[in-house]
């Protein structure tokens, strides 16, 4: 079997964020994920990602937790059935966040940033491939005066500055990849406006208190690989070994969302069995030459990372 390498004990994670009904790419992720780390005799960590308390209601997490289990993708500490590195739900973990975020505060590489989503992109700032803006530093320079001035009338989201330097690493899917943090991305959010804390913080500061090894994800969150070392590197933190999926895409080539309904597992639950979804969710991944049922267990022993397509996956028509 072949895929990353590891010296440390394989600890694979889930890490959902429970705003509806999983979708079929979030399956494909959750069953690479627990086949990845089952395959080396690892453990999986099962995470709820709701930093968005309103978006991520208790019950979400709970029908993922449900879904998971009838799917046979069983985790080993997480959730609701807790474990030794709790917590596990994130909207759980600001005080522990708040600790990372104040030792980025002591580098003095934070600062209050007053841009609007809708200043951002209306302005001339360049925009990445998938649209997201590579933030121009606006706010960065700004006196101390001048940032109490603007927040009389406007809260402040917080970022963190990033150097001018390339950071490399290898996936262990799409192999080596690089990123210069200033030119491709520019500073980025470690904590909302309304107090959030972002998404690149939480996961970084979990993964490490929860022992992760090994992160197995969708390709669309590739580009955060960079910034997420830049952060293990500033808080003194091991990283995990990175591997990223092609997305599954709907047959006309648009990505899957939680708002595509006929693709989540509600309905696919009212259709096909659990065998029948991993058996024709393995086929698309390459993972069997047919869409055969077969239940997540019967895969562990022919897993194989070299089998798994690099170009993002259009989902055969008739498939689901």
């Amino acid at each position: 079997m072949t895929g990353p390498e590891h010296t440390r004990p394989v600890v694979g994670r889930f890490a959902p964020s429970p705003s509806g009904r999983l979708h079929l790419g979030n399956l494909a992720c959750s069953l690479v994920a627990w086949l990845s780390a089952k395959s080396k005799g690892g453990r999986i960590i099962l995470r709820i990602e709701d930093l968005d308390k309103a978006r991520c209601p208790r019950r979400y997490a709970d029908q993922l937790e449900e879904d998971l289990a009838w799917l046979g993708l069983l985790w080993d500490e997480g959730g609701s059935l807790g474990g030794p590195s709790g917590p596990y739900y994130q909207s759980e973990c600001d005080d522990i966040y708040t600790q990372s975020y104040n030792k980025l505060q002591e580098l003095h590489l934070v600062y209050p940033c007053f841009c609007s989503r809708a200043q951002l992109h209306a302005a001339s700032a360049p925009h990445r491939s998938d649209g997201e803006v590579i933030y121009p530093g606006s706010c960065r320079g700004l006196s101390a005066a001048q940032q109490i001035e603007r927040a009389k009338t406007k809260q402040p989201a917080q970022r963190l500055m990033v150097p001018d330097e390339i950071i490399r690493f290898t996936d262990g899917h799409f192999g080596p990849v690089e990123e210069n943090l200033a030119r491709d991305c520019g500073d980025f959010y470690l904590r909302r406006a309304d107090g959030v804390f972002a998404y690149q913080l939480a996961v970084v500061v979990d993964d490490a208190r929860m022992g992760v090894t090994e992160v197995v994800r969708g390709a669309d969150l590739l580009s955060s690989t960079a910034r997420q070392l830049y952060l293990y590197r500033l808080l003194g933190l091991t990283p995990p070994t990175f591997a990223h999926l092609p997305l599954l895409l709907a047959a006309d080539g648009r990505r899957l969302s939680k708002r595509d309904g006929d693709q989540s597992l509600e309905n696919l639950r009212a259709r096909y069995s659990a065998d029948a979804i991993i058996g024709k969710l393995a086929f698309a991944y390459g993972l069997q030459p047919s869409p055969e049922p077969r239940s997540a267990a019967s895969l562990i022993d022919s897993f194989d990372w070299a089998l798994i397509p690099k170009a993002d996956i259009c989902l055969p028509d008739g498939l689901f």
